[in-house]
């Protein structure tokens, strides 16, 4: 069962200790590490893993002004499967994620991720193949906009 955070697009469960995904969102409000560490944390947590998906002033060279991502209808339950299936081949870890859509800036931060486990080594793992997946699986797409003036699609598909 899941309810609404007060963020549209993000959602947590009731009971977030019971289950493996404490939440998971995509939304065109800003995102912060600390919102999705704090849905994994637990006294029984030894560590919590981060990721900070930054959007960054270069891509190949070139660069880069702005960007807009941009997400598939059905990105939200492809994010949340991904989340899902990452937790359940990585046992003992909780999982927070939200992907921002819309316009961003350099600086702006497009992904945060969290992991938490009794160990670090578990933590680390399931957070690299989390993100990996939800890079190869979930529709969404930035339309980088360059300092010279043209621009590109890149997809995550």
């Amino acid at each position: 069962m899941t309810g609404s955070t007060g963020d549209a697009g993000t959602d947590r469960p009731a009971d977030a200790a019971a289950v493996a995904v404490a939440m998971t969102g995509i939304r065109e409000t800003p995102i912060t590490v600390d919102e999705v560490a704090d849905a994994v944390a637990g006294d029984d947590r030894g560590a919590v893993v981060t990721f900070a998906g930054v959007v960054r002033d270069q891509d190949g060279g070139r660069a880069v002004v702005a960007l807009d991502y941009e997400a598939h209808p059905d990105a939200s339950a492809v994010l949340a499967e991904v989340c899902a299936e990452v937790a359940a081949s990585h046992p003992g870890t909780t999982i927070a994620t939200v992907h921002r859509v819309g316009a961003l800036v350099v600086g702006d931060l497009a992904l945060a991720a969290a992991v938490s486990s009794g160990h670090r080594a578990e933590a680390f793992a399931a957070c690299a193949a989390l993100i990996d997946a939800i890079k190869a699986r979930t529709p969404i797409w930035k339309h980088q906009r360059f300092a010279d003036g043209t621009t590109e699609w890149v997809g995550s598909l």
